[in-house]
């Protein structure tokens, strides 16, 4: 995750014909439900869509750089930070916007997601706010997944102790990457995504005409 910050290329996925009808197919109305915003409207002038979390030392060049990838070549907005922050950021403060602003979370639960303090904390903030979580556990089972006392104050023991049973909680998607099939995995979680996002899209939409 934070503790690496070095751009290197990550090879794009290969596609499935049917796949890809049905991921368009199913953005189109995402785009419909935001308004009829172009599929070429530049990622830059919109609050990221999915903010991913992962442990960069497991993830960052297979599940996570893969997903963004693909989710970027549908125009959707994703935030991973070895590709969407530079130099000169201030590391907690972007993320946290990036947070805040996102509109669903992918968390990659890794074998050691929960050494890191960064992946915590977004973990926990992410809970926090009740952002929509999509847990992808790669390589690790829910049941593996504990908080080590690394010299946590014990309100931050808690705060991420607590974030991380809500995310076991709920239900996600489960890889072995020695045996999983990648293109499987990058297109269950590519329809998650887009499912997870029309779902907020449409319970805004739900709350705003309640609210007229």
């Amino acid at each position: 995750m934070l503790e690496e910050h070095r751009r290197e290329s990550i090879p794009g996925p290969s596609y499935d014909a049917n796949q890809l009808v049905k991921c368009i197919r199913t953005l189109f109305y995402y785009r419909h439900l935001l308004g009829h915003r172009s599929l070429t409207t530049q990622t830059l002038t919109r609050p990221c869509d999915v903010f991913i979390s992962y442990r960069g030392a497991d993830t960052k060049r297979t599940v996570a750089g893969l997903l963004s990838y693909h989710l970027t070549m549908l125009r959707l907005n994703p935030f991973l930070d070895s590709k969407s922050m530079k130099a000169g950021d201030k590391l907690f403060p972007k993320i946290d916007s990036a947070i805040k602003s996102c509109k669903i979370g992918v968390v990659v639960f890794s074998p050691s997601y929960c050494e890191s303090y960064f992946c915590l904390h977004e973990l926990a903030l992410m809970m926090e706010i009740k952002k929509k979580v999509i847990p992808i556990f790669c390589d690790v089972k829910p049941l593996e997944l504990r908080v080590i006392d690394n010299g946590y104050r014990a309100e931050e023991f808690q705060r991420f102790s607590w974030a991380l049973e809500e995310a076991k909680l709920t239900v996600g998607l489960t890889f072995d990457s020695f045996k999983g099939d990648w293109s499987d995995l990058l297109e269950t979680a590519t329809e998650s995504v887009i499912q997870g996002l029309i779902e907020v899209e449409e319970e805004r939409r739900i709350l705003k005409n309640y609210s007229i």
